[in-house]
């Protein structure tokens, strides 16, 4: 708009009482933009008993963020976080030692303060709640700290009618439209699909908590069971190396390879598998000699396997033996030699 005069006015609901002059002021300049914006406040509570149940229960400190010195209208936001805080949920956090960093209170960030702490956190241990869009900055931050634009996963929580919560689970937060152009042009790509897999595994978990009770108990606990080994796997993977390189780096996985990789060790630790291990085991159970027995560290050794069985499963595979061997140095190794100008090379295998 030009130059003039600007009036922002309210009509209630109750045509019984009086308007009200949101904002009136003079614009000299030439060219204005004007933007009204709404931020409905109902559903912050709801919000709260949210937030503070998933902070006691992963036992981590809540900050709420705002940039309420400026936005004087997010001050409502932080009022009703902390007024649920202090009637429903402080003791608990005083319980649990949850407040000791924070002088036993629950503490305001200002989004630029957030974005800061973010990255001196780097032990983790603390849960932030705030505006879709200073959540939006923030969780693509943690993202680029971690070098992977698929890292976090975005979740939209509502309610029905009936009190029963809706949730959707974005596939992505951040965009990967170049690889995804790549990937159409037949380029190699090594995106990590963690954001994508935790989506998948939110909407099987949450689906399973809407079934009703009649249904059956058996296959519910089968797919949380599921969900959980799933994502332990890709966790594990991901810690091991064995994830995609814009995690592991340039010896990590492409995104092809980072699912067939996942996709075989859930095939190995399905309990399927696990019982036709199980029998094999107890086939080939050695016997071993009385007197090496006796000099065995039993403790030691069970965690040197552990150490070797790198997908938990019980039973040690030909990849997870090299690697264990590669680790401590205990390897066959191939010599080359070039003894004279035939160019002839002997190889010999040593241990």
């Amino acid at each position: 708009v030009g130059a003039g005069k600007l009036k922002t006015i309210f009509f209630p609901k109750d045509q019984t009482q009086d308007d009200v002059v949101i904002d009136e002021r003079f614009l000299e300049d030439d060219v204005n933009a004007v933007v009204t914006y709404h931020n409905p406040l109902d559903n912050v509570t709801d919000l709260a008993h949210h937030f503070f149940q998933r902070c006691l229960k992963a036992n981590v400190t809540p900050y709420v963020v705002t940039k309420k010195t400026v936005f004087k209208w997010q001050e409502e936001f932080w009022t009703k976080m902390l007024t649920v805080f202090e009637e429903h949920y402080k003791e608990g956090f005083l319980k649990a030692g949850l407040l000791n960093q924070t002088g036993g209170n629950l503490m305001h960030l200002i989004s630029d303060a957030a974005t800061m702490q973010i990255i001196r956190w780097t032990d983790g241990g603390f849960g932030m709640a705030a505006h879709n869009y200073d959540g939006d900055m923030l969780t693509d931050e943690i993202a680029q700290v971690h070098r992977s634009p698929g890292f976090i996963t975005s979740n939209l929580i509502g309610k029905n009618d009936d009190g029963s919560l809706i949730k959707e689970f974005e596939a992505s937060h951040g965009t990967v439209t170049d690889m995804w152009e790549d990937t159409q042009n037949g380029i190699e790509t090594s995106l990590n699909p963690l954001g994508l897999v935790e989506a998948l595994i939110g909407a099987i978990e949450h689906s399973v908590h809407l079934q009703s009770a009649t249904e059956e108990e058996a296959e519910r606990h089968e797919m949380i069971e599921f969900t959980r080994r799933l994502r332990r796997i890709i966790h594990r993977a991901m810690v091991e190396g064995k994830g995609t390189r814009d995690i592991s780096g340039p010896k990590g996985l492409t995104t092809e390879q980072f699912v067939n990789y996942v996709g075989k060790i859930i095939q190995k630790t399905s309990p399927e598998m696990k019982e036709q291990q199980k029998i094999v085991t107890k086939r080939a159970k050695p016997v071993r000699e009385k007197s090496v027995q006796a000099m065995i560290d039993e403790e030691a050794m069970r965690k040197f396997f552990t150490s070797l069985d790198t997908d938990g499963n019980g039973v040690i595979d030909y990849d997870e033996f090299c690697n264990g061997m590669i680790n401590i140095g205990m390897y066959p190794k191939k010599f080359f030699q070039d003894p004279g100008e035939k160019g002839n090379r002997e190889l010999e295998d040593k241990l």
